[in-house]
């Protein structure tokens, strides 16, 4: 059963890289994303040595760039990453490495009271009584 369709929403790095193949109707009205997606994103051409895998991810980069407005990780964001971390860390879970950019970007939903969408739901668990977690 799909969950009611929010009207706002925080775009997790996965479907921004899946954004083609999600049905628009799995997503909320407006959608935004955080500095941190746009980090990763921004990362992703240096990423590989294939020449048209680099080409792909730039162009992704520059589609994403022209349509969303990167949310900036501000004050709010960096006390919102407290209980997060402090969440993770109650779990047993790792809250360091490279699972500190996730985190950062349920920071970001968690600051700004935004739902998170997600293709990796498993990747946020545990978190679901700080924020809410949209598989999609």
């Amino acid at each position: 059963m799909r969950s009611p369709r929010h009207e706002r929403g925080l775009l997790d790095t996965s479907v921004v890289i899946d954004l083609a193949r999600i049905p628009p109707a799995d997503l909320p009205a407006f959608v935004a994303i955080s500095a941190v997606t746009l980090t990763e994103l921004t990362a992703g051409p240096h990423a590989t040595e294939d020449p048209a895998e680099r080409a792909r991810r730039q162009a992704r980069l520059q589609q994403v760039e022209s349509r969303f407005e990167a949310i900036p990780f501000d004050g709010s964001m960096a006390r919102a990453y407290g209980p997060i971390f402090a969440s993770v860390l109650a779990l047993g879970r790792k809250a360091r490495g490279p699972r500190v950019l996730d985190l950062l970007i349920a920071a970001t939903a968690l600051g700004t009271r935004l739902p998170l969408y997600t293709r990796n739901p498993h990747d946020f668990s545990g978190l679901e009584d700080l924020i809410e977690i949209v598989s999609v």
